[in-house]
């Protein structure tokens, strides 16, 4: 399914401050890097993906949020949250701020 451009427009506007950002299509979707490591991103079905690290547990417990699992199994520091939970500029930016924060802790990648 195609990317939302709206969607990631909003993603896009969420980042704009971040030093280091870039994209590349993963997951089959569109994702955001920051000095190469992935911090979250967006699928074909319009959920926002994000890699949060041991954070993890605090988020799963928030509404629309679920472990990230389009394999089967749970991907360990990753969580997908519905549409629903992102709608508005506060909540994306509350979300991309977790992801954004875990990205930053790694060292970059070349």
């Amino acid at each position: 399914m195609p990317i939302d451009q709206q969607l990631a427009d909003s993603i896009r506007d969420s980042l704009i401050e971040v030093e280091g950002l870039s994209e590349k299509k993963m997951f089959g979707g569109l994702c955001f890097l920051i000095n190469g490591n992935m911090a979250c991103g967006l699928t074909g079905m319009g959920d926002l993906m994000l890699r949060v690290g041991p954070a993890l547990e605090n988020l799963l417990s928030k509404p629309h949020a679920r472990e990230m699992d389009f394999t089967g199994r749970p991907m360990k520091g990753f969580v997908f949250v519905g549409q629903e939970g992102w709608s508005d500029e506060n909540s994306l930016k509350e979300w991309t701020s977790h992801a954004v924060k875990f990205a930053q802790s790694l060292p970059p990648k070349n």
